[in-house]
């Protein structure tokens, strides 16, 4: 049997609140669940309307920084912006020879790559 979706990628975070108020007030994404669970707050986020979700995990203290995520956005001018206003360490947009595209990194140094969509 082949795996036919991604469910979950895992965002080392070190204080969920602030990685929540991140996730949702800038980058625009939903709760998807918000659990207690044995290890800590089992917290994912997801863009509305898609399938994978981030999960905000405190619990993995000695986990390096994801980096290379690539996500998309209809508007990386306001998603700059935003950045911008809230101090996120980002660069551009910039066009490249496949697109336009923003990089950034959340509070905790995790990197992503934005695409125009």
């Amino acid at each position: 049997m082949d795996i036919s979706s991604i469910l979950t990628v895992t965002v080392p975070v070190t204080d969920q609140e602030r990685a929540l108020a991140f996730y949702t007030g800038v980058l625009g994404m939903e709760v998807r669940t918000d659990n207690p669970a044995p290890m800590g707050r089992w917290l994912t986020v997801a863009p509305k309307g898609g399938e994978t979700a981030l999960l905000l995990a405190s619990w993995f203290p000695d986990m390096a920084p994801i980096s290379g995520l690539v996500v998309a956005s209809p508007g990386l001018d306001e998603l700059a912006a935003r950045l911008r206003e809230h101090g996120a360490d980002h660069e551009g947009p910039t066009d490249e020879p496949w697109g336009r595209q923003l990089v950034f990194r959340d509070p905790d140094g995790n990197g992503f790559v934005v695409v125009a969509a």
